[in-house]
């Protein structure tokens, strides 16, 4: 099992789990790699340093100062402060709550929507898909509707 750090596009740092070296360099070229944060499919691999764990290896020092000092070149990775990660964390924690505590309609939501409005079936939330102008009408009539764009990934598990 090969443990890959991965970042899209905006920066969002992840992991992806694959098979083989194979089955990730086969995937990213199909396009099947997606942010979970936000559902871009322009993910790239970090620069990663494999780890052994060895029971009698000693603890890594702490580089030299000259070393520290050494200009380094390639790419610039964009890290996230633990501030950063905590606000993805939680948004991913909310969508999650979402969805879990909604009814999927599908593309019947301005049906659905109506229906529950004007009293025809049970109160309950619901989400869906509908188009602009769909939302705009349920709007004109009175009901409350807003826009939430969910990557896909945030619909299913995360391993």
């Amino acid at each position: 099992m090969k443990v890959l750090n991965l970042q899209c596009e905006h920066g969002h740092g992840f992991e992806g789990w694959f098979g083989s070296e194979d089955a990730y360099a086969e995937q990213s070229t199909r396009g099947l790699l997606e942010c979970p944060l936000c559902g871009s499919a322009s993910v790239q691999r970090l620069p990663s340093a494999p780890r052994l764990n060895l029971s009698n290896a000693q603890p890594p020092r702490a580089p030299a100062a000259s070393a520290a000092a050494a200009p380094t070149t390639g790419a610039v990775v964009a890290c996230h402060t633990p501030e950063q990660q905590s606000v993805e964390a939680l948004w991913l924690k909310a969508m999650r709550h979402a969805i879990a505590s909604t009814e999927d309609v599908g593309e019947h939501f301005a049906n659905e929507a109506r229906r529950i409005h004007y009293g025809e079936t049970e109160q309950r939330a619901i989400r869906g898909r509908a188009s602009v102008d769909e939302a705009k009408a349920l709007s004109e009539e009175g009901i409350e509707v807003f826009s939430l764009a969910l990557p896909a990934a945030v619909k299913g598990t995360l391993q």
